[in-house]
Order: structure tokens, then C-alpha cells, then sequence
């Protein structure tokens, strides 16, 4: 077991992805020495730099918290992986405050593709996704607000898991957006990814039984996805649906974040803006200065699209989109094309996950078997059906659709 915390050890300070912000050799290898039996004995992770660990303070990917208060204890989830046997090595790369899809960060640098140096990792949890892509660790953590594992997960190839609002608990993980804020693994199997997700929850999931009626969805999610996007989901066998609320769920979702965002942080930037990345900075004071009756125009509209994706889940048992529009962007690229239209990338990359972070469901990314660039599936479901989620992706890996390349 220490065999296997050593090696991820040195592939971490060997790392050339900028994936790790601290490495924790020294408590890695006390952990080891007495991490010897458990579901998850000897099994080396990492965690996204929001992460309580007990005496270090949590930087939340902002310089202005690396003099913060040292944590008095480790999050909760951490303490669950823990206590099956895991070891923890160190904490991972972040867009600041948890704000962006790219994980380019102004004191901690930009994290790199594995696949590609060239190319983003995605965000915000971008460092715990290249550090499982590259196989330093077979396990990190990160959290999704607007989709910050699954983002990542298919920029990056790997599979990650963003649970239904309120399953994983988050004690001791530094906040964002209150209404839309969970936290999950990623893996590179999907064995490992639903160990992790079951220790995470406190729960065990029973084998499912039955066919699962599968919906692929359509118009938002059809007109927002490139080629590499559309040919992932064409290759599951799905009846089409559309969700007419989803252009309006993504627009609530994101006044939503610019105003809970904004209010976390107001009282800190009134007396050190400048200490903020500029780019999170000015989306955080936009979203405080956000009319009251446009936060609540957008609430009751979530209220509204929760209710429908809902009826889609009487009707259906699992729901497929792709994860994001396209392919990992060049690290310079300011924009990307879709469907015929420049945008721009990091304000887009979480085009499609939005929607379904502001339903508040389980949904898992899953890395589709192709060659070149990896790009993810999003399958999503009903809070309680995630033993069907699953056992319908085991058989969607052992048919080579999807896996880890």
C-alpha cells in the first residue's frame, strides 16, 4: 500500500501539468503507514484546493487566503475516504473562487491538457481532472457548481460524477453558489468512480433490475454542440426529447451564481478588490449589484424548469447531452465555434452542464471511447435511480462506447 502512495508521490512532484498546488508528502507517507485495511485501503487521491484539510488553510485558488486560518479539521468527505483506507497527497489547481471553466488561475498558473499541453483542462476543478487524466492518483475530488467536474471530466477524458444536491455533504468545503454547490470524484473507471461516490454518500447501491428508458436530448443541446459533441450522442440509442425551458434554465443558472456569488464576497471586496483576479472580480461585483427582481425572476424560473425536467423523468429513466459543446480549446483561443457561431470559449464551455446543474440531479460525465481529443457524455437522472445510472453505464463500458482511452 505505502508502494502505491510513493509512486503517485513522485508523479506528483514530477508533474508537468501544473495539476498540484501543495503536495503532502510528509502526512501521505504517516497516513500510509497506518491506512492498512478499508474499501478504499492504500488508495492514493487529491482534492481541489477548496477542500478543508486540518492545519493547512484552504486557499480556494485565491492568493489573498494563503495566509488564511488553517482548517481545524478535514471536510467531511474527506474524513468518509479516510476512513476506508485512502491517502491523501495533495491539493489540486482551481480557478479562483471556483469562478470559470478553464482553471486558468492568476497566482497558481494555467493547469494543462494531458492530452495535449497546449489545450485547457477545463474548470474550475481542472487540477483534480489532469492529475486522474495523466494517472498521478486514481482519485481526486472536485466540486460543480455550473459544472466544474463535468467540464473538465470531458475535456480531460476521465469520469466524473456531479451528485444530486444535498447527497455528498458539504462540511468544510469553501462555498460558491448555495443553491447549485455539490461536490464528487473523478476516476479513470467507472468501478472506482462509483466506490468513490458510494463512500462519499454514506450509501451502498444495490444492483438495479429492468431496461432504462433513455432520452436524448435535443434543440438547446443539439444547437449548442459541435461535431465531435454530436457524433458522442448520436451513438447512444435514445429517443429524442426537448426540454423547451433549457435556454432560459442556462441564463438563470448563471444569474443565479452572479448573484449568490456576489453576495459571498461582497463585504471582501468593499476592502480588498484588488487582491482578486480581475476577470472573477468583475463578474462577482456585477453579480452583487444584480436587481432583486432579476435574482427572483430567475429563482421562480428554476422552480419552473425543475418541475419539468422532473415530468421528463417520469416519462424517461436516463437523459443524454454531451458534456461540453467541443473539444479542449488551445490555451490562447478566446473563442470556439458552434454551430456556425463564435463565442466566447470560457464563458461556453459549460453551455450544456449548466442547465442540468440548476435541476439539481445526479449526473455522471462519462469519456467516450474515440480517437484524438477526448470529449464526455453527460447521463443524468433521478435523485435515488443512481444503481440504475450505473449499471446502465457498466454495460455502455463493457459495449467499448464509453471508457477511459
Amino acid at each position: 500500500m505505502t508502494g502505491l502512495v510513493e509512486q503517485a508521490l513522485s508523479a506528483a512532484q514530477n508533474d508537468r501539468h501544473n495539476a498540484f498546488t501543495r503536495i503532502l508528502a510528509d502526512q501521505a507517507r504517516r497516513d500510509a503507514a497506518t491506512s492498512k485495511t478499508g474499501r478504499l485501503a492504500g488508495m492514493p487521491f487529491a482534492v481541489k484546493d477548496l477542500f478543508d484539510i486540518a492545519g493547512l488553510p484552504t486557499t480556494a485558488g485565491a492568493r489573498k487566503r494563503l495566509d488564511a486560518m488553517p482548517a481545524k479539521a478535514d471536510a467531511t468527505v474527506i474524513t468518509r475516504l479516510k476512513a476506508e483506507g485512502a491517502v491523501l497527497i495533495g491539493t489540486t489547481n482551481m480557478d479562483e473562487y471556483a469562478y470559470g471553466f478553464a482553471t486558468v488561475n492568476a497566482h497558481f498558473g494555467t493547469t494543462l491538457n494531458p492530452h495535449d499541453l497546449d489545450r485547457l483542462a477545463g474548470g474550475s476543478s481542472g487540477g483534480s481532472a489532469a492529475a486522474v487524466a495523466a494517472g498521478l492518483v486514481p482519485l481526486a475530488l472536485g466540486s460543480d457548481t455550473n459544472g466544474s467536474i463535468r467540464v473538465p471530466a470531458s475535456l480531460c477524458g476521465v469520469w466524473g460524477m456531479r451528485p444530486a444536491m444535498d447527497d455528498v455533504p458539504l462540511e468544510g468545503v469553501f462555498p460558491f453558489v448555495h443553491a447549485l454547490d455539490t461536490v464528487g470524484p473523478f476516476t479513470r473507471s467507472l468501478a472506482d468512480l462509483k466506490l468513490a461516490y458510494e463512500v462519499m454518500s454514506g450509501r451502498v447501491l444495490a444492483t438495479a433490475s429492468g431496461t432504462p428508458r433513455i432520452a436524448r436530448l435535443t434543440v438547446f443541446f443539439a444547437r449548442n454542440a459541435g461535431p465531435d459533441a454530436l457524433a458522442a450522442v448520436a451513438a447512444i440509442e435514445a429517443e429524442p426529447l426537448d426540454l423547451s425551458m433549457a435556454d432560459a434554465a442556462r441564463s438563470a443558472a448563471f444569474l443565479i451564481t452572479a448573484a449568490q456569488g456576489g453576495a459571498l464576497h461582497l463585504n471582501t471586496l468593499k476592502c480588498s478588490a484588488m487582491d482578486y483576479d480581475p476577470a472573477v472580480r468583475d463578474r462577482l461585483i456585477a453579480g452583487a449589484m444584480l436587481p432583486s427582481a432579476t435574482y427572483l425572476r430567475a429563482q421562480d424560473l428554476a422552480v419552473r424548469w425543475r418541475a419539468q425536467v422532473a415530468e421528463a423523468l417520469e416519462r424517461y429513466d436516463i437523459l443524454v447531452a454531451a458534456s461540453t459543446p467541443v473539444t479542449a480549446p488551445r490555451i490562447e483561443d478566446s473563442t470556439i465555434e458552434i454551430s456556425g457561431q463564435t463565442v466566447s470559449a470560457r464563458a461556453n464551455l459549460g453551455i450544456l452542464a449548466q442547465p442540468l446543474s440548476l435541476a439539481g440531479i445526479p449526473v455522471i460525465s462519462a469519456p467516450v471511447r474515440k480517437t484524438g481529443l477526448p470529449i464526455g457524455l453527460q447521463f443524468a437522472t433521478a435523485p435515488g435511480r443512481e444503481a440504475l445510472l450505473f449499471d446502465y453505464l457498466a454495460g455502455l463500458e463493457a459495449g467499448g462506447i464509453v471508457g477511459c482511452a
